[in-house]
């Protein structure tokens, strides 16, 4: 189950689209919008998408985390349109015979989801706006740094 919703998003049904009795794990992640980055007061956060080109990304990334990692299913569920602080903007599943494949393949995919597939994230602050990734986006000079 791939989905892009305008709205909230409804978690229990990704993790029943991942649950099997094959599966000893069953890991829901949810994505928050946090109330800072970088020391400044985040107001809401904005997301668009490519939206056929999203969801092809968001299936073949699946089955390469997959087959990464020993993992049954997987089932996500990124948010468009405005998002405020404290609700979820991305709700991830994933069902595996084991907690480690889990575990593994939730932070794998939530970290190439980020880099492959075209969502893009726009933070408001009050003070103005960034897009996450842009040349004035301190996570990203961050990560720069570190890769």
């Amino acid at each position: 189950m791939f989905l892009l919703r305008h709205g909230p998003l409804d978690a229990e049904a990704l993790r029943r689209a991942v649950a099997s009795p094959e599966h000893g794990a069953v890991l829901v992640f949810h994505g928050d919008a946090r109330a800072s980055t970088a020391g400044r007061r985040v107001t809401g956060l904005w997301y668009e998408a490519f939206e056929p080109m999203a969801l092809a990304g968001l299936e073949e990334l699946a089955v390469a985390v997959r087959a990464r990692h020993g993992v049954g299913a997987i089932a996500c569920a990124p948010r468009l349109g405005a998002v405020p602080v404290g609700e979820t903007a991305m709700v991830l599943a994933v069902g595996a015979p084991h907690r480690e494949a889990a575990l593994a393949a939730t932070a794998d995919y939530i970290q190439r989801l980020k880099q492959d597939v075209p969502i893009w994230k726009r933070e408001h602050f009050e003070d103005g706006t960034r897009w996450v990734g842009s040349a004035t986006d301190p996570q990203a000079r961050a990560a720069a740094r570190t890769a």
